[in-house]
């Protein structure tokens, strides 16, 4: 070490020093920050305790499966008198009865409305909702999800859960019509959600009910509405004649019924997929064996009718 630049030691200290030989003394630091360390790593260590005691860390989501298929449904044929669907045109429909006003461009729309993307998770709340209208009411729970995908893309549609719809007066995952009275739609099953056991707790539960918004309370009662219009386990023609009158009986109901049941076909063939669009060759074949005689049948019963013209020889007598 060089003498000519002698430490703080070497030649006592300097003037400005301290008493302890230094010129800045250093501060004690401070205890602050070891005291929240300390308190928020205590802190942590009782909420984790209480997570482990109360089963919830380490508590992972179980997957919850979809209900059983009852019937792995055969694609269609071509219709014959003994399968067509026995549909009286102009009759009316119990559930959709839709308004002129819902009727223009909604079967141009009905693909695209059922393209909203919808989780696994999401689809779970559902499942044992479908389960128990299935068990109660004998439908089958692939013919009830597919009208709720083709109503409410799985009640992820804007407006599912309040108001009513842009004609007025369906609402709901179901959209059940409740302006077609006197006794709508809606008053006529609003009740079948008494028939089967409600879920301890799924989204959307309302406080009263009946109501049209409550997943249970629609999906159960269409699954009613559907039962009492003949639909069964069977994907057939009574599904297809159920599904037309859960929409309406026109044009547009017949494409829709076309719709739901071959996305309904196509689900017991091939597994349950939730984004899935519906095959156009499956609908082409239940249109050839369902929707085809209702829509000539409709066609002819609005077809106009001409009185044979007179011919010249008759006008003159001849």
């Amino acid at each position: 070490m060089s003498m000519s630049n002698p430490g703080p030691f070497a030649g006592g200290a300097p003037a400005s020093a301290g008493a302890d030989g230094y010129a800045h003394p250093p501060s004690p630091p401070s205890e602050l920050r070891a005291w929240l360390l300390a308190g928020g790593l205590g802190a942590l260590g009782v909420g984790v305790l209480v997570a482990v005691l109360t089963g919830i860390l380490g508590q992972t989501h179980a997957t919850v499966a979809p209900p059983p298929v009852p019937v792995v449904a055969a694609t269609p044929a071509a219709s014959t008198d003994a399968q067509a669907p026995s549909v009286q045109p102009g009759a009316s429909a119990l559930a959709g009865s839709p308004s002129p006003a819902r009727q223009p461009g909604e079967a141009a729309g009905f693909l695209d409305a059922t393209e909203t993307p919808v989780t696994v998770r999401w689809m779970e709340g559902f499942y044992p909702i479908y389960g128990t209208a299935q068990r109660t009411f004998g439908v089958n729970w692939l013919l009830l999800a597919s009208i709720h995908r083709q109503e409410s893309a799985f009640s992820t549609s804007p407006g599912t859960y309040h108001g009513l719809n842009f004609a007025h007066c369906c609402g709901g995952p179901m959209q059940f019509n409740v302006r077609n009275g006197p006794r709508t739609t809606w008053d006529l099953v609003s009740g079948s959600y008494l028939y089967g056991p409600r879920p301890a707790a799924y989204d959307h539960m309302t406080t009263v009910h009946p109501s049209i918004y409550d997943d249970f309370d629609s999906i159960m009662a269409a699954a009613h509405l559907l039962s009492a219009d003949g639909a069964g386990y069977q994907l057939d023609a009574a599904a297809w004649n159920a599904a037309y009158d859960y929409y309406g009986h026109d044009a547009a109901g017949v494409l829709y019924a076309d719709e739901v049941l071959a996305r309904a076909i196509s689900w017991s063939q091939h597994g349950f997929c939730i984004n899935c669009g519906v095959e156009s060759s499956m609908v082409d074949a239940v249109d050839a064996a369902y929707g085809a005689p209702v829509r000539a049948a409709l066609s002819a019963a609005h077809a106009p009718t001409h009185k044979p013209r007179a011919t010249a020889a008759r006008r003159r007598g001849g």
